[in-house]
């Protein structure tokens, strides 16, 4: 698991050691992030949720991003987390917040607003817990996104969630792994209606 452009390019990162979430692979995260790039500067807070090792986040932060929020209960993860933070010298940009993401959620007060979000969940979870999957997701568009944010929601083709507070606008399917890029539903028309024709699936 590299690092595929950007400040960082090429480095290689710890990879998640458990088999709840299947790792995305180098050539999934390229072909996804040619289409997420132009969504990435300066100005861009990503918020990486079941991060695992911080694949998502890094690559976000390595493309110049402002600023990456890491969550996920897994201490082995976590452990591995901060290690690739620490190597690539990134502990002023990235924030880690450790524990139950569907309780943090609600006591995190961000100073601002994110604009890209990665909502990769264990698949089982879709099984599982589908309601609060569905709450987790109201209370981050609630409090934490931004009006035009983008959510990238990767999950096993074989199951699907809905949103009420999303509009899937984009959809990839990578073999058995299904990625859906989705906005608020109170993000303008015009906004989406442009993304969709820049982003059209392959």
């Amino acid at each position: 698991m590299r690092i595929i452009a950007g400040e960082f390019r090429g480095r290689v990162l710890i990879e998640p050691r458990f088999d709840t979430t299947r790792p995305i692979t180098d050539r999934v995260k390229q072909s996804l992030f040619d289409v997420l790039s132009p969504l990435i500067d300066d100005d861009t807070i990503a918020y990486d949720c079941f991060c695992g090792t911080g694949s998502m986040g890094l690559e976000c932060l390595s493309r110049g991003a402002k600023q990456a929020v890491f969550f996920d209960a897994d201490r082995t993860a976590l452990d591995g987390l901060r290690k690739n933070i620490n190597a690539l010298r990134v502990t002023d940009r990235a924030k880690i917040v450790a524990g139950d993401i569907f309780r943090n959620v609600v006591s995190l007060v961000p100073k601002e607003k994110a604009t890209l979000l990665f909502f990769d969940p264990p698949y089982k979870f879709l099984i599982e817990k589908p309601g609060e999957l569905r709450l987790l997701c109201a209370r981050l568009i609630a409090a934490h996104l931004s009006r035009d944010a983008t959510v990238v929601f990767r999950h096993d083709s074989k199951d699907t969630l809905g949103f009420d507070d999303l509009v899937r606008y984009d959809v990839r399917e990578y073999g058995s792994m299904t990625v859906e890029l989705l906005k608020p539903v109170n993000a303008g028309a015009d906004n989406l209606h442009a993304d969709a024709e820049r982003d059209k699936p392959c």
